[in-house]
């Protein structure tokens, strides 16, 4: 991607008005920020994402680190970061410019190995309840979507694990990757097929920043187009996932 000097200014001016580009970076998303990665050196697809975001602007970039997805979403009116890496949404989009997805992730259920469910909609169906981790993508889509299934509302991904372990709740519901190390260390658990959703994720910028979203569209393209993505999510340990193909691709 060239940009010439003045389109750089003219991005940054409206991207990071605090003269800072801070890269919102999820930590409780393990398929894109690396298990086990610290604030002091963390790794994955956003970072490199971000990376090479910032170095397209010829800047240097900075983190804001978060533990879970809903509170970067929470965040939004703080002003404390200027681009963030998270699940299309809805509810989110009414604060948050997305890009088009640059990956898809499985969103599934897991149950007990002695549960009835053979199927994603069977938890629908039974009327079951499903614990989630609060504000992430799953989560409001089930709560937007489920109309007998109760879905009850954790603050971390250890909490709904641990009320699944305790029978607290009939399931729960998660991004496939991180679950199946969860039903690895928990031999009573088991992954339930098909996934219930496609969880697309992308860049994000503020609404009302024009110039900016402009940019992390053509950013996102070209970051699929090129196999950067790609390169990045094997590199990374999760090379099977899908890149969705751009539009007119």
């Amino acid at each position: 991607m060239i940009l010439s000097e003045h389109e750089k200014a003219a991005i940054l001016a409206e991207l990071a008005p605090t003269g800072k580009l801070r890269f919102a970076l999820n930590h409780g998303n393990a398929v894109l920020v690396n298990p086990g990665s610290t604030a002091h050196a963390p790794s994955g697809v956003s970072v490199d994402l971000a990376e090479a975001f910032a170095a397209a602007l010829g800047v240097a970039g900075e983190f804001v680190h978060y533990s879970k997805a809903g509170d970067v979403s929470d965040s939004v009116a703080a002003n404390d970061w200027d681009v963030c890496f998270l699940a299309i949404d809805p509810l989110r989009a009414q604060d948050i410019a997305f890009t088009e997805p640059y990956v898809a992730i499985d969103g599934n259920f897991m149950v007990p190995a002695a549960s009835p469910v053979r199927e994603a909609p069977d938890i629908e169906r039974l009327g079951l309840t499903v614990g989630v981790t609060r504000g992430s993508a799953y989560s409001l889509c089930l709560l937007r979507e489920s109309r007998r299934a109760t879905i009850k509302q954790y603050d971390s991904a250890a909490q709904v694990t641990a009320g699944l372990v305790a029978r607290d709740i009939d399931a729960m519901g998660g991004v496939r990757q991180a679950m199946q190390a969860v039903a690895a260390a928990n031999t009573g658990c088991r992954i339930v097929e098909p996934p219930f959703m496609s969880i697309l994720q992308a860049v994000g910028t503020r609404t009302g920043r024009p110039l900016a979203q402009s940019f992390a569209d053509s950013f996102v393209r070209e970051m699929k187009a090129s196999g950067f993505v790609k390169e990045a999510l094997e590199r990374h340990g999760s090379g099977n996932l899908r890149v969705p193909a751009s539009a007119g691709v």
